[in-house]
């Protein structure tokens, strides 16, 4: 009887801990993620920059033919980040969002970038309980107004 007794409370607690959802992170804990990925592309800080993207990362850029994977990024990206000539996004608007379940969170911002202020939206993994960059898109923004001029512009 002590074995059987035994038996089922080591059952109920593998069961138990195998439900349990671990709590998500704060927005204010997802802030400072963003945000340290974009100082490590702003202090050209390489392994720090891509330790910060999950393995099968994904970054779009600004140009239709940027589509990257993390390890065709960071070939593209190392000449750049050693000789210290990478970019510096200053986001001033960011939404975040957590999916019903609480295990992905996306997010998207406005940037001022040296293209003007552009936007950028991803999605945050946790990998290994770690949060992960798994998908950023860079897009520049164009007033509605200007739409026709950049069409010509696009065309040419």
């Amino acid at each position: 009887m002590y074995k059987l007794s035994l038996i089922f409370s080591l059952i109920i607690v593998l069961v138990s801990n195998s439900c349990k959802t671990s709590t998500p992170p704060q927005k204010k804990e997802i802030v400072k993620f963003i945000e340290k990925w974009h100082i490590a592309a702003s202090e050209a800080k390489l392994d720090t920059y891509f330790d910060m993207m999950s393995e099968n990362a994904i970054y779009i850029g600004t140009d239709a033919n940027e589509r990257w994977t993390k390890k065709e990024f960071y070939q593209f990206c190392k000449p750049h980040f050693l000789k210290g000539k990478t970019w510096d996004f200053k986001p001033f608007d960011r939404q975040i969002y957590y999916s019903d379940d609480l295990q992905t969170i996306w997010f998207d911002e406005l940037l001022n970038t040296w293209m003007g202020v552009c936007r950028g939206s991803g999605v945050i993994i946790m990998e290994n309980d770690k949060l992960k960059i798994s998908h950023y898109h860079l897009s520049v923004t164009i007033k509605n107004e200007k739409v026709n001029e950049f069409l010509q512009i696009n065309q040419e």
